[in-house]
């Protein structure tokens, strides 16, 4: 399997550190009401795995791993105060692109760990996607482009 890095650098995707900051990547946080309960969810429908936990039961901050190197963090973030949930404004402020081999596979597997489907898996925009809203409230593109990316590129 390529990793992430290797993919990237074949999309065309520099990743040079041209400002000597000596930054390696990002890594989100989603902010969610349950801690525990959005990590066993990312485990089931992702396989995503722990790599570091502070605190116990729905009151915890984790940094998770998917694949190869995909890392974000999940925060039990409580109500009222700066930092808000999808749940407490009734929405999203984003989506997050994972990218995978097996769409069809990954947004089942979404789906039956307790995600709601957004958009049934088809090709729009050069792309292979499927969409769905975990029950965190957090919007999860998921799908690989196909063919060359960026389009008009001869990269493959």
């Amino acid at each position: 399997m390529i990793e992430i890095s290797e993919r990237l650098r074949q999309w065309g995707v520099d990743m040079s550190d041209s400002y000597g900051l000596g930054v390696r990547g990002t890594e989100p946080e989603l902010w969610v009401d349950s801690g525990a309960t959005a990590v066993a969810f990312y485990r089931k429908a992702f396989g995503a795995t722990v790599l570091h936990q502070v605190g116990d039961g729905e009151d915890i901050v984790a940094q998770l791993e998917v694949g190869n190197g995909v890392r974000f963090w999940v925060a039990a973030t409580p109500s009222g105060g700066e930092r808000q949930t999808p749940t407490a404004i009734l929405g999203a402020t984003g989506r997050t692109l994972l990218i995978v081999d097996d769409v069809t596979g990954a947004v089942e597997g979404a789906v039956q760990a307790g995600a709601e489907l957004l958009a049934a898996v088809a090709e729009e925009f050069g792309w292979r996607l499927g969409r769905v809203r975990d029950p965190a409230g957090h919007e999860w593109e998921i799908g690989h482009p196909i063919g060359d990316w960026p389009p008009g590129s001869e990269r493959t």
